[in-house]
């Protein structure tokens, strides 16, 4: 009778007879809300109640008891149920109740992310522009919108990745949901599986309390995976799991939690080179490339430099309580000449620049101060081959290059893992004793 009343207002329930059914249920599937009635065939709620906390200490419980035992369902409040229902449960009382704890459940996620993310998000951006191939992106985006496809983005640094991946998760049935966004490149590696995947209380020193993880807060949701490039690749495996069974586990926690996330990943680097180098996992990027999208970058779309500028110099006049400025012909001409190496964001900050500068109320090309912008001109590398000894036959010189590559080689991978010979290893794809046997033979102490 219960179940078809919550059913009845749209809800998703899934029963159990017992304590421990009750507990593998929940690390199974993941509840938002846990009714549970205090005397059970085998244990009892108050066993029900302490694995619900135990998993997710936020997770509401409703207790149920009979009407002679309210001194039982105190005691349950106590120890942290939100609620009790005394029997026989009047299914309105009930259903508001329901409501009730999942409007509850809904605020502190949403708590949770505006306070992270408070600092950067503005509003949501709009994409502006005209060009052909923005066209064809926004068409892309909305032809993945309509799956759960796991969607890549590729662009350049500035051609406005996250806003891309916000316009698909708004376009999404997943619209309700929280969108959580991740930089991978901007976190330090050892923290960054806490990030992504949430700690338990003691897992490490300073864990004071239990703290959930990016993928537990997009729970029903979008999670973006900013700069996926940057990930390490010792934490590649777990991601690859993750997106595969969308089922992790806490760091320091033994049990398993499954969610459900849509992953958008982003990248401003060639990820297909970046496996060719064995720098990034061939199976994870077949996994995030399931529906890839490339930005075209600015210089691409230069007919929309002075949509996008005149859109810029609107805005931060309004911010900057100033009249609204028109562009010279002067100053949009220089604006497309110029290559934006920095993409749209450069453009931002250029035309805030210029508003900020202008003396009138029109902005020139002496505003814009591209020339203090230009793209410095590449020095010409050194050449490693002056150096090199060429003397004997094909096969020493030959000999001598491997070598020496090698060399370089493992002293670079030695760098990027701090000194640690076995991930070292790991990362260059050879056994532990290769490894040393090779070293020895550069003469790598």
């Amino acid at each position: 009778m219960l179940r078809l009343a919550i059913e009845g207002q749209g809800h998703t329930v899934i029963e159990a007879r017992d304590q421990p059914d009750a507990v593998r249920t929940m690390q199974q599937s993941r509840p938002s809300l846990v009714l549970t009635d205090l005397r059970l065939p085998e244990g009892d709620g108050f066993g029900v109640l302490r694995a619900a906390k135990e998993l997710d200490p936020q997770l509401p419980v409703i207790v149920m008891t009979a009407y002679g035992s309210i001194q039982d369902a105190v005691a349950a409040m106590k120890e942290g149920a939100l609620d009790f229902l005394a029997k026989p449960v009047d299914p309105d009382h009930l259903l508001l109740m329901v409501e009730r704890a999942l409007a509850q459940r809904r605020l502190l996620t949403e708590y949770i992310l505006l306070k992270e993310e408070l600092a950067t998000r503005r509003g949501a951006p709009l994409i502006i522009g005209e060009a052909p191939s923005l066209k064809n992106v926004i068409s892309a985006l909305q032809r993945a919108a309509g799956t759960d496809a796991t969607v890549l983005l590729e662009g350049e640094s500035g051609t406005g990745k996250e806003l891309f991946a916000r316009a698909l998760h708004a376009l999404s049935e997943r619209s309700d949901g929280p969108f959580v966004a991740i930089n991978c490149a901007a976190i330090p590696d050892n923290l960054l599986e806490t990030e992504l995947f949430g700690h338990e209380k003691g897992a490490f020193t300073g864990a004071v309390a239990r703290k959930p993880g990016k993928f537990e807060l997009a729970h029903r949701g979008t999670l973006f995976l900013d700069e996926i490039g940057d990930l390490p690749i010792g934490l590649q495996a777990k991601i690859l799991r993750a997106l595969e069974e969308r089922r992790f586990e806490r760091v320091g926690g033994t049990s398993s939690l499954q969610v459900d996330v849509r992953i958008v990943a982003a990248t401003n680097k060639g990820l297909r080179m970046a496996v060719a180098a064995k720098q990034f996992r061939e199976d994870l990027y077949f996994r995030l490339s399931v529906f890839p999208i490339t930005i075209p970058p600015l210089r691409e779309r230069k007919d929309d430099i002075p949509i996008l500028a005149r859109h810029f110099v609107e805005r931060f006049c309004r911010d900057l309580n100033k009249k609204v400025a028109t562009l010279a012909p002067g100053a949009i001409e220089e604006l497309q000449r110029y290559g934006w190496p920095g993409n749209v964001r450069e453009l931002q900050n250029c035309m805030e620049r210029s508003v900020i500068l202008a003396d009138t109320d029109t902005i020139h090309a002496r505003h814009l101060n591209l020339a203090l912008h230009a793209p410095l001109q590449p020095v010409e590398a050194p050449n490693p081959w002056t150096s090199f000894d060429f003397s004997g036959s094909l096969a020493d010189v030959g000999r001598r290059a491997q070598l020496e590559a090698e060399r370089r080689k493992i002293t670079q991978t030695l760098q990027e893992t701090a000194g640690n010979k076995m991930r070292a290893a790991e990362t260059l794809g050879v056994s532990y004793k290769a490894f040393l046997m090779k070293m020895r033979e550069c003469g790598i102490e």
